[in-house]
């Protein structure tokens, strides 16, 4: 699968729960997710731009691999992701064949659908108010076009800057070494 998204610094979660309303989005879900991330032992991720967690929402448990980004617009990558059972056995699958625990970011997450986006509202520990907005392609799919139906709806919401692509995990990490 192709994730096409695109995050944004948002002024305020209520000022935009309205605008979402307004355009007829609806609220699908909130939850509290805990991501668990993880240094390769052979290959410096930070440098690859890739990504391996462990999430934990209120009802479920993923490990994610996330690899570099497709272009440099958006935040478009291939992703796998698996149900597991354990987080705390991953975990430690991952320390016994060389992976290292590199940092936790919690946040909470309002989910709406329109159309075919997803669009959450994070309240991410440590950061100010963000907005995603994504679609999942399949490999073969063109996400030239879906990239662009993403800014077309950020301004119909308003949103014309404070686009960012890197992850929540690069954003707390940059917090701590200024």
């Amino acid at each position: 699968m192709i994730e096409v998204e695109v995050k944004a610094r948002i002024d305020s979660f209520e000022d935009m729960e309205n605008k979402l309303e307004n355009l007829g989005a609806e609220k699908s879900k909130r939850e509290f997710q805990e991501d668990i991330y993880f240094a390769s032992p052979i290959v410096d991720f930070a440098k690859t731009d890739e990504a391996l967690r462990i999430r934990t929402t209120n009802n479920d448990t993923f490990i994610t691999y996330k690899g570099p980004k497709l272009n440099d617009r958006a935040k478009t990558r291939k992703e796998v992701e698996m149900t597991i059972e354990n987080a705390e056995k991953a975990k430690d699958i991952f320390k016994e064949i060389g992976f290292r625990q590199v940092r936790t970011v919690r946040k909470n997450r309002q989910y709406y659908t329109y159309e075919n986006f997803e669009i959450s509202l994070d309240d991410v520990e440590g950061l100010d108010p963000y907005m995603e907005i994504e679609i999942a392609l399949e490999d073969s799919e063109d996400y030239s076009q879906a990239q662009e139906k993403i800014f077309e709806l950020f301004e119909k919401l308003g949103i014309t800057d404070g686009f960012e692509r890197t992850s929540y995990l690069e954003l707390l990490e940059t917090l701590n070494t200024e």
